[in-house]
């Protein structure tokens, strides 16, 4: 072989092993989350929920040969924590993260992003945002960087409403909520929503407590009482609800419960038998929706696994969108994954989903469901071994809960 003709093909060969691979990376994915503090048990669970779904993608080969590793950092709650975490995903060479419990973080994080990648060409961080709902992350502060996989708090306020506006039996409702911004979120649209829907329904009390502080809600609960409630919506997670559920159950109040987020950790065990008929809740997505059951080996794979419920169903979305994206866009570099998920419409455990391109707000149905005892038929599966699970009592279709947007976004040049 001549010397030209070996060089020409060292050339070749090392521009080949030199490219960014279009299959066969392994792509570690930041988990930006709680892990220590009064909201770990839900951090833990999400990120073993997380864990599963990525052994799943690469046991399958969702994503055309590349592999997925979860990296879990501990943020404490704390938006301040997550952009210092984000100095060492950076640093790590991390291009994809996952956050979503607190919107406080998530548009501390969100910021932080769009600034790294505006500074930084060629080193972009994708951010998919699996629950942190604070409707400005797909309005006024959105980024390009940034895809929301849950319904935002005024599409679930919009699905809510609709649902308790055939329920005339709903009188008198009380608010109560976290004091960050998506707990005044959750408020604003309650005040809006519920009123334009039922003008005869009183907002007889509003209430925002301090996050993760409140020990006891028997005070709360009181006031509840005095004010004659006989529906309380609360947009609380995680210990806040937990506790809140407990102190309703405790004092006998009697009342309807409309929850976001009743299915979290630990949640189910407050409430046992007591949440039966009583506690309610808006997702985009439920394990007992007859006859197909669809997630349930996801929930009975995690249990195995880890002894927790597998009940954020974004996880699954995320790593279907990011793998679907990495195989039509040929590559896993950020940009080129961000452009292919932008407007993909695809089938999933809830129906089909839409990544609207306008603002990166995940479009799909959305369930509305009650606390019931398990019967194999309606409930097929209950929630932390209660025996008690989620029955659905309507599916909303996508059109129902979507929002228009104020989002003008700034892309990047495609590649």
């Amino acid at each position: 072989m001549s010397k030209i003709r070996f060089a020409a093909m060292a050339v070749v060969v090392a521009s080949a092993l030199g490219a960014p691979a279009a299959y066969g990376e392994t792509v570690k994915v930041a988990f930006i989350d709680p892990l220590s503090g009064p909201f770990a048990p839900v951090g833990q669970g999400i990120l073993h929920s997380w864990q599963l779904i990525t052994d799943i993608a690469n046991k399958k080969n969702w994503a055309g040969g590349n592999k997925f590793e979860m990296v879990p950092f501990d943020n404490k709650g704390s938006p301040q924590e997550s952009v210092t975490i984000l100095k060492q995903v950076v640093d790590q060479g991390i291009r994809y993260v996952v956050q979503g419990n607190g919107s406080g973080a998530a548009i501390a994080l969100s910021d932080a992003i769009q600034k790294h990648n505006d500074r930084n060409p060629g080193k972009e961080i994708v951010y998919l945002n699996y629950a942190a709902v604070d409707p400005v992350l797909t309005n006024e502060r959105c980024s390009f960087w940034h895809f929301r996989l849950d319904i935002n708090a005024d599409m679930k306020m919009e699905a809510l409403s609709a649902y308790l506006a055939k329920n005339t039996a709903v009188k008198k409702v009380y608010l109560i909520g976290q004091d960050y911004s998506f707990g005044r979120a959750v408020a604003a649209a309650a005040k809006r929503d519920i009123p334009r829907k039922r003008a005869d329904v009183q907002i007889v009390g509003d209430d925002l407590h301090p996050i993760g502080q409140v020990k006891d809600f028997s005070p709360y609960i009181a006031k509840m009482k005095a004010a004659g409630a006989d529906t309380v919506v609360t947009g609380n997670w995680g210990a806040d609800l937990a506790l809140l559920i407990k102190a309703a159950k405790d004092a006998g109040y009697d009342a309807n419960f409309y929850t976001y987020y009743a299915g979290t950790t630990g949640v189910p065990t407050a409430m046992g038998s007591s949440g039966v008929g009583k506690v309610h809740i808006v997702a985009n997505w439920i394990v007992n929706v007859p006859p197909n059951f669809r997630g349930g080996d996801l929930q009975e794979a995690q249990f195995k696994k880890w002894g927790d419920d597998y009940y954020t169903f974004q996880t699954y979305v995320g790593i279907q969108l990011l793998s679907e994206a990495m195989k039509q866009a040929k590559s896993t570099d950020p940009v080129k994954v961000a452009f292919a998920m932008e407007g993909m419409r695809l089938p999933s455990l809830n129906g089909e989903i839409d990544m609207r391109a306008s603002d990166h707000q995940l479009q799909q149905n959305v369930y509305i469901a009650t606390w019931s005892k398990m019967d194999g038929k309606t409930v097929k599966y209950d929630s932390e071994k209660t025996g008690y699970g989620w029955k659905m009592q309507t599916m909303l279709p996508s059109y129902v809960a979507a929002q228009p947007t104020s989002c003008q976004m700034r892309r990047p040049d495609r590649p």
